[in-house]
Parts: structure tokens; C-alpha cells; sequence
């Protein structure tokens, strides 16, 4: 896993509350998703077209 992944948090992100449920994606390579409470734990690894594919069908919906 690349350590230098500029990692960022979900727009829906609650700003007030450390305790937030959130994700935070990073792009390298590929699209990297996590758990921003977990930051060492597991992630997702999309490829860019498949992250897109995921955007597109959220907007439609």
C-alpha cells in the first residue's frame, strides 16, 4: 500500500464530531477507500474506471 496517499474525507463528513462515520479516499495508482475511524486498517482498491462506473450509478439513483 503507497504511504504517501493523500487520503480525504467524505464531503458528508460531520465537521463537529471527532467521532464521525465517515470514509476518506485517496487516488494514486488506483481509488483507495477506508475507514477514516480504522486509518491502519483494510481498504477497498478500485481502478479508476471502476471508481467512476461507482460515482456514475450514485447520481443516478
Amino acid at each position: 500500500m503507497p504511504q504517501d496517499c493523500v487520503w480525504r474525507k467524505s464531503s458528508y463528513t460531520s465537521a463537529d464530531s471527532v467521532d464521525s462515520e465517515c470514509v476518506e479516499v485517496a487516488f494514486s495508482q488506483a481509488v483507495r477507500v477506508r475507514d477514516s475511524k480504522d486509518a491502519t486498517g483494510p481498504q477497498l482498491r478500485f481502478s479508476a474506471s471502476a471508481w467512476r462506473a461507482f460515482v456514475k450509478a450514485d447520481r443516478v439513483s
